[in-house]
């Protein structure tokens, strides 16, 4: 798999933003629902892994995303 940055600065933002909303959300709901909190807070790690490596894998696996 090609890991060559292919989203431009407005798209790492947004999908900074993004991962910040699914960690913190994660840690909230963690002590309610396990499950749910360890799924929130692993989308949001590779969705920060995404903003700060400046790839989406959507984009890699050919599907067009907006930024």
């Amino acid at each position: 798999m090609n890991m060559k940055p292919n989203i431009g600065k407005s798209g790492r933002i947004i999908r900074l933003l993004c991962a910040f909303v699914m960690l913190a959300a994660g840690f909230v709901v963690v002590g309610q629902s396990l499950w749910i909190g360890v799924l929130l807070l692993v989308c949001g790690g590779f969705v920060l892994f995404e903003a700060l490596r400046g790839w989406c894998l959507l984009r890699a696996c050919g599907i067009k995303t907006k930024w």
